[in-house]
């Protein structure tokens, strides 16, 4: 696998049509865009120039940098780059100065950011219909 990766200002086309595909085409969501986009760094993958998958990080707050909107598009699904996106958002959570990421994780995938270290806590909470849980790491 070859990609190669950005990270942009404003919300870059490239994820814009990933998280299209992804949280509103196959999984339903609605209101997938907000004003927190403006607010951000989005990150792209691209596996041979071609957009792979997505991810957002905020500035910290308090040592905390948000993350979100992860997602790999189907046919790039299963060559860990929805984990290496975790692995870069949690660089540039670093190179910004935090000491902990935190995310909104879907239930359905606590499994997958255990794996990278996530712990979860408070209570499940739905976003839209889908039930997601928050979760955090120490960088």
């Amino acid at each position: 696998m070859i990609y190669e990766y950005k990270f942009y200002s404003t919300l870059p086309s490239e994820a814009k049509l990933i998280r299209t595909e992804v949280f509103v085409e196959e999984q339903g969501f609605k209101n997938e865009f907000d004003e927190s986009d403006n607010l951000c760094l989005h990150l792209v993958l691209f596996e041979n120039g071609i957009p792979a998958a997505a991810g957002r990080i905020f500035t910290p707050e308090n040592g905390v940098c948000t993350i979100g909107r992860i997602a790999v598009r189907k046919d790039f699904r299963g060559n860990k780059l929805g984990a290496e996106a975790v692995r870069l958002l949690e660089e540039k959570a670093r190179e910004l100065g935090a000491e902990r990421t935190a995310l909104s994780a879907q239930c359905r995938v606590t499994g997958f950011y255990e794996k990278l270290g996530y712990k979860t806590s408070g209570e499940v909470y739905n976003d839209e219909f889908c039930p997601h849980i928050h979760m955090e790491k120490n960088l």
